[in-house]
């Protein structure tokens, strides 16, 4: 009976003994996720660099489309949007566009009345003749940035849909709440403001189909990808496509975009804010849109080992 006994014991243990070198292919297993993250600490490091030595303020998010992964910094600082609130201008746009409330290819005429300061490539065209479609009338709010274009769309879309646009998908710091060049408006308080996070957010939305239907949804990235004088871009491949809206005014400096950068397309949104000199901001917004990229473009491109493969790669096996 106690050999019998004996034997049993043995043999559980035998049964129930770690297999040699399991929990060491367990960790390896983890290794290449654990090894991304170093490449999101020293990205972090960057950022935090380039604060440090910002004279102003400066808030960033970054969103890995492909696996979800954030990265925040005073990501929920209400700053002036500038220009950059023209993408939910433009999103408000394309749903009442969907809804049938808008004809995208209906025609506008330009009126004397429509021309505001920055009016840009409006203020070239000739009043009461020159007549554009809606869906031209927003490319210039994006492409050229041009104010009078921006202030017809508000006007069609209505400032308040835009905001219950917004409202609908949680973002409640984003607002909609003067037209372009409304210096008295501004003064008072009345400014048109978001979050570096409710930016991404925005865009994220926008991008996974929550906001627009496929078709809507591609012809909103195709005005929004259209080149333009911006941050982000700027150091990047000219042919990366880029979606994004850069934001100027005083002592601000913006842009919000979605990169597509191969199997890891990321959205940023880079603001600051009291700045002493725009142009630090500006510098600013560059050097971690650049980062940014050099992560994400190794990351679409690499094993999972970290091996960078490149289609021009000559390396030796």
């Amino acid at each position: 009976m106690l050999k019998r006994l004996f034997r049993l014991s043995f043999l559980a243990v035998i049964v129930w003994a770690p297999i040699p070198g399991f929990a060491q292919q367990s960790s390896q297993e983890k290794a290449p996720q654990e090894k991304e993250q170093i490449l999101w600490q020293k990205l972090e490091a960057t950022i935090g660099g380039v604060d440090h030595n910002l004279d102003g303020v400066l808030g960033v998010a970054i969103l890995d489309l492909a696996t979800g992964q954030k990265y925040v910094l005073h990501a929920d600082a209400v700053l002036p949007t500038a220009s950059s609130i023209k993408i939910a201008i433009l999103a408000e746009l394309y749903r009442q566009a969907q809804q049938g409330k808008i004809k995208l290819s209906d025609l506008y005429t330009l009126q004397s009345s429509d021309l505001v300061g920055g009016s840009g490539i409006a203020g070239a065209l000739t009043p009461g003749v020159t007549r554009l479609t809606i869906r031209d009338v927003a490319a210039l709010m994006i492409s050229v940035s041009d104010n009078s274009a921006t202030n017809i769309i508000i006007d069609r879309v209505g400032m308040e849909n835009v905001n219950t646009l917004l409202d609908s998908l949680g973002l409640t710091h984003m607002r909609l709440r003067r037209k372009m060049m409304d210096v008295k408006a501004a003064a008072e308080g009345r400014e048109n403001i978001a979050t570096p996070r409710e930016m991404v957010q925005l865009l994220e939305d926008l991008y996974r189909g929550k906001v627009l239907n496929k078709q809507m949804t591609e012809d909103f990235f195709a005005i929004l990808s259209v080149h333009k004088e911006s941050y982000i871009p700027r150091e990047l491949p000219e042919d990366l496509r880029i979606a994004n809206k850069p934001g100027e005014l005083e002592g601000v400096r913006n842009d919000s975009g979605i990169v597509f950068t191969g199997n890891h397309p990321f959205v940023i949104s880079v603001m600051t804010a009291y700045l002493r000199r725009e142009k630090d901001g500006g510098d600013a917004i560059i050097r971690i849109a650049t980062a940014a990229y050099q992560m994400f473009d190794r990351l679409s491109r690499s094993s999972q080992y970290g091996r960078v493969v490149s289609l021009h790669d000559t390396g030796n096996p």
